[in-house]
């Protein structure tokens, strides 16, 4: 049985080397997942794959049906979630190109759907969300990325989550680094506590492909955005597939 799976954001629409084995569209309580999970085998493991963004990069990050993909993926019997995502370089440690797996969010978003407990005829609970991040996940995306040849790895960081889908402004990005974050994405939340309500496991896997608003003193360069996007991408996949021959990921 498939319990493990990868969610792909920008430039991750589908997982190269991954051997498709079938493709299931979930009907939700909460609409329609962003698209069928496909399943399959990678780095000699069964797992489950959701481009975050629709199969064609449609969906913006706030109209993502987080609920749905989250509870979608839960309701096929997924365990253990690993969240690739592409995202600004705050801290001078986070160049472009560098792997980093952050170990904390601070949340900047609004109006999104965030919560299974929303009403209704549920009690209301509040779960612990100290540590945002499954210990066991994030050692064996460490070890993945650190095998893995030619990479700038940064083994923690604080990722700050906006609203999107433009970039942020110089003063708010000096305002979050004040606040201590590291890097910067639009993605990472509610995903992650939706997960953790769900009582999955979840990491990030998150891929620095620009420096954030202000760091270099000019604007930022879309040209070279995407081509770092592509770029980038294609470590993403290749620390997967280091990771998932690693034997912690057996630990749960």
């Amino acid at each position: 049985m498939t319990t493990l799976a990868i969610i792909g954001g920008t430039g991750l629409t589908r997982m190269e080397g991954l051997t498709v084995t079938r493709r299931e569209m979930v009907k939700t309580p909460y609409g329609a997942p962003s698209c069928p999970i496909v399943f399959g085998e990678l780095g000699g493991r069964q797992v489950a794959f959701l481009a975050r963004h629709g199969s064609t990069h449609r969906i913006p990050p706030h109209r993502i049906n987080y609920c749905a993909n989250i509870w979608a993926l839960n309701s096929v019997g997924i365990k253990r979630i690993i969240a690739v995502g592409a995202v600004g370089g705050i801290c001078e440690t986070c160049s472009v190109g560098t792997v980093v797996i952050p170990d904390q969010i601070i949340d900047y978003t609004y109006a999104r759907e965030n919560t299974f407990f929303d009403g209704g005829n549920d009690p209301v609970e509040h779960i612990d969300f100290s540590f945002p991040y499954d210990g066991n996940l994030r050692s064996a995306l460490i070890d993945g990325a650190l095998a893995t040849d030619g990479l700038n790895v940064v083994e923690q960081g604080v990722y700050g989550v906006t609203q999107g889908p433009r970039l942020e402004t110089a003063a708010e990005i000096r305002r979050m680094a004040a606040d201590g974050c590291t890097i910067v994405g639009m993605t990472g939340m509610p995903e992650a506590a939706l997960a953790a309500e769900l009582g999955l496991a979840y990491a990030c896997c998150a891929v620095v492909v620009n420096p954030a608003a202000g760091n270099n003193g000019q604007k930022i360069d879309t040209a070279a955005l995407t081509a770092a996007i592509s770029t980038g991408m294609k470590s993403a996949v290749k620390v997967l597939d280091r990771t998932l021959q690693n034997t912690v990921l057996d630990v749960r």
